[in-house]
């Protein structure tokens, strides 16, 4: 894609400290990362951090709007489309390219869930986790076939996260979770889900 096609960042400075923060995160924790040794790393002032994020929570959220953003577009479109078993295979697909592109964000949110807990930003994206998985499910489904398709979009996050000591690089990785998802969610479209006794 060529500079001019390309779309363009909110602003570099902004961006790095972003790319910053995440690194710091994921080193030592959210709780233990202060606004300073942000503004360290860059090495920038406090004031010229403050004047683009005033607290670490709003360099999160910033993260977390850019990651939700193609996830609202993925949505967005699987709404419009007509709910069958190829539409939700696509959704998968386009879920997959999305974890693949923000694999350092989805770390950071895999290894701080209980700071994630007590976030707004982690019960906003669980509602959009919530919406994915709605719209992953055939109508109808019983609850082993919801079950289903709610493994699929976490097997997804496996092969990114779950799966990172496997001897594969990282793209044979996601195709792996991908063609183990697909698999989940078209079994459950074909209501294979009946119950078994106990």
């Amino acid at each position: 894609m060529s500079s001019s096609t390309r779309q363009p960042r909110r602003s570099d400075t902004r961006q790095r400290i972003q790319d910053v923060a995440l690194e710091l995160f994921a080193e030592q924790g959210y709780e233990k990362t202060s606004l300073r040794e942000i503004a360290e790393r860059l090495q920038v002032t406090k004031a010229a951090l403050y004047y683009h994020f005033r607290t670490k929570e709003d360099i999160l959220v910033g993260l977390f709007e850019d990651l939700t953003r193609p996830l609202d577009e993925l949505v967005a479109w699987a709404r419009e489309q007509p709910r069958t078993l190829e539409t939700k295979q696509e959704v998968l697909r386009r879920y997959s390219r999305t974890l693949g592109s923000a694999a350092p964000l989805f770390r950071f949110m895999q290894e701080n869930q209980g700071t994630l807990r007590e976030l707004r930003i982690g019960v906003d994206f669980k509602e959009r986790m919530m919406g994915l998985v709605g719209l992953v499910e055939p109508e109808g489904a019983t609850l082993i076939d919801r079950m289903r398709c709610m493994s699929a979009l976490f097997t997804l996050h496996a092969g990114m996260f779950a799966l990172r000591d496997v001897e594969a690089d990282v793209e044979k990785r996601r195709l792996a979770a991908l063609e183990v998802a697909t698999e989940l969610i078209t079994t459950a479209h074909a209501g294979t889900g009946t119950a078994r006794p106990s």
